[in-house]
């Protein structure tokens, strides 16, 4: 088959777990003997050359010059209106038999769709959230243009791929429909061949630097833990526009020699060597259409701590008790999760790893490959 790809963010120039995923798929297709193609932003663009790169047997098309993906702390929509526009050339030049494209941040949607219309391949769109209501709540009154964009974003096609149940569940709000179920993954033996790192930290958070990702939340909590582990060490990895507000938080609760902020890692494993390295994994967020970084986390055999909030369906990977814990978003109950953590990992880390190895690639692949040969198949 020839596939596609679209996705205005990619790795290895942007990590996250659209963009994981896609990479971790893509380059799998490939060795199964299918030619795989992604349209993106032209990340690796030097100024002189803007030729396509092929990288892991995947053909990266720059459809334009990269411009920031966020305005302030949101995803920037005069980026993804940009993006969309300028995918309508280089896409209409190719014919396809699927094309896959990420339904955030909606708009290339679109382009996809009308490629798909006029029978140059069969679209499916790729949800790792749906918001419904919850625009209202991150833009106020602007709200219902963000759900009236998203509403139409999903009746382009009926080929939907969901990554979660709760996702499907968000998605049935909106539109009855059923969509397939297919997880995100991970390189499970890959990451247990890695070594530990040097360098380890008792609390470890990766992700971005946003709100909704509730670091803060980890900052304020440290106060309560350092009462009976003195010498406690958290590392803060990521960046993104809380960076500064977060250090400063820091700071001002006497937290410079407890917290160390390092920003993003270009070496993906090197942040799962120094998981390895690590006692507990927190993520606070409260709200993820998934949470890959919980499968990471659990393969490198640490427990999670995660918090209890209706849109984080990081809470359907975590069994309470087994390989980690779920909490309310308090201080008082993040602090117990987090003791809880650190006394129990030896005991834990076994089911961590067991858990983990249910969501390889390697199986996840082959069920997206059945789908798309469904969907080429009937044309």
């Amino acid at each position: 088959m020839k596939i596609a790809f679209i996705y205005d963010a990619a790795y290895p120039w942007v990590t996250g777990g659209a963009e994981m995923r896609i990479y971790e798929v893509a380059r799998r297709l490939v060795i199964m003997g299918h030619e795989v193609h992604w349209y993106t932003q032209g990340w690796w663009w030097d100024g002189k050359s803007q030729d396509n790169l092929v990288r892991d047997g995947i053909v990266f098309h720059g459809v334009s010059q990269p411009i920031p993906l966020y305005s302030g702390s949101r995803r920037s929509i005069k980026e993804a209106i940009y993006f969309a526009l300028n995918l309508i050339r280089p896409l209409f030049s190719e014919k396809y038999d699927v094309v896959d494209c990420q339904g955030f941040p909606f708009f290339p949607c679109f382009t996809a769709w009308f490629h798909s219309l006029i029978g140059r391949s069969q679209l499916v769109i790729t949800l790792h959230e749906v918001w419904g209501e919850y625009w209202y709540q991150y833009l106020g009154r602007l709200g219902v243009l963000g759900r009236v964009v998203e509403k139409l974003m999903i009746h382009l096609t009926s080929n939907l791929i969901v990554v979660s149940l709760k996702t499907l569940q968000d998605l049935q709000k909106e539109r009855r429909i059923q969509a397939r179920i297919i997880p995100n993954g991970l390189d499970f033996q890959k990451i247990r061949g890695l070594e530990p790192s040097p360098q380890g930290a008792d609390v470890l958070y990766a992700g971005r630097l946003i709100p909704e990702k509730g670091v803060d939340l980890i900052i304020r909590t440290l106060p309560l833990l350092k009462k009976d582990h003195p010498d406690l060490k958290c590392f803060i990895i990521g960046d993104g526009p809380e960076r500064s507000d977060l250090e400063l938080l820091a700071s001002e609760l006497k937290l410079d020699e407890t917290v160390n902020f390092t920003g993003f890692l270009n070496d993906q494993e090197e942040l799962l060597k120094i998981m390895k390295s690590s006692q507990v994994f927190v993520l606070p967020s409260r709200r993820e259409g998934f949470g890959m970084v919980v499968l990471e986390a659990n393969a490198c055999g640490l427990p999670v701590v995660v918090v209890n909030h209706p849109m984080n369906a990081a809470v359907e990977l975590v069994k309470n008790n087994q390989n980690g814990f779920i909490v309310d978003a308090t201080e008082k109950a993040l602090a117990e999760g987090i003791t809880a953590g650190l006394k129990e990992k030896k005991n834990m880390q076994e089911a961590c790893i067991e858990f983990a190895r249910g969501y390889d690639w390697e199986e996840i692949v082959l069920d997206l490959e059945d789908f798309y040969h469904e969907l080429a198949s009937s044309t």
